[in-house]
């Protein structure tokens, strides 16, 4: 009787604790499941992202490598019958390809009338605007094209510049956090230096970028003229005589004074001429 109340008594024991571990390991098998479906919900949209910028950056990179600056620049000369016309042709190719003069001079020689043009023209139509020349009726007395690769050039300048913004960047943070005097004057003269370089890195940049943007070429349009004998006009018999009678006054005038300004040679001359005058009469008293 004694053994039956003790398992009596132990049963609901039993019974409390086999329910207390069910349920602790239906709760450990939730929170499994519910990571294993978080995670599994989380990794595909993380390794997309993950993928995803560095091929971004990788087509970035490769778009700046593989684009070519090339500067294009020349010299072309041309002789023309009419001169005007084709100066007016020039003028209306240039407005359509949106270029420009940079420097346009006009001489007048006796032999020959020429334009001297510094065109400014868009790199995609340098090849239609020298074609188009080519295609005139003038004669092509020279011809020289040039091109540059500077695409070396625009990488390393890009480089520093993005370079000197982030330490720039860097120190205006450490500014923030000076603490005295001494540091905010150390840092500000950093930061000083580093907006003078970029400043110049930048305009560097542009210079650049103009020049593979806007070709240039030097055009000199020229016509010869028909020879003219153009003889020399001379004055008048009268007027002549009075000019060379003038002239002879003042050469003389000019000469006088020099004479009179060179007065101390002449005294020197009389000093010497005179002890040269004397020791010759001694010396021709001692003989007699």
């Amino acid at each position: 009787m004694l053994k039956t109340n003790r398992m009596k008594l132990l049963f609901p024991f039993l019974f409390i604790l086999l329910v207390f571990v069910s349920c602790n390991q239906n709760s450990d098998n939730y929170s499994m499941s519910d990571e294993a479906g978080i995670e599994q919900e989380m990794i595909p949209h993380t390794k997309q992202m993950l993928m995803a910028e560095p091929t971004a950056m990788n087509q970035n990179s490769n778009t700046d490598v593989n684009k070519k600056r090339i500067i294009k620049d020349g010299r072309i000369g041309i002789r023309v019958v009419d001169l005007e016309k084709t100066k007016q042709g020039v003028d209306l190719l240039l407005k359509n390809l949106d270029g420009y003069y940079s420097n346009e001079r006009f001489n007048n020689y006796d032999h020959e009338s020429l334009y001297n043009l510094t065109v400014r023209i868009p790199a995609t139509s340098f090849e239609q605007f020298i074609t188009e020349l080519e295609k005139g009726n003038g004669e092509i007395l020279y011809k020289e094209i040039d091109a540059r690769d500077v695409t070396d050039q625009f990488i390393d300048l890009e480089t520093r510049l993005q370079n000197k913004k982030n330490y720039l960047k860097r120190y205006n943070d450490l500014l923030n956090q000076a603490k005295n005097v001494k540091e905010i004057l150390e840092i500000e003269e950093k930061v000083r230096v580093l907006e003078e370089e970029i400043d110049s890195t930048t305009g560097r940049l542009k210079y650049l970028s103009d020049l593979v943007n806007y070709s240039t070429l030097d055009l000199t349009i020229s016509k010869l003229k028909d020879f003219k004998y153009n003889p020399e006009t001379r004055d008048k018999y009268s007027e002549r005589l009075k000019l060379s009678l003038s002239k002879g006054w003042f050469g003389f005038v000019d000469f006088s004074l020099f004479v009179i300004k060179i007065w101390p040679f002449w005294l020197i001359i009389a000093v010497i001429l005179y002890f040269l005058k004397k020791f010759r009469a001694r010396k021709k008293n001692k003989s007699l």
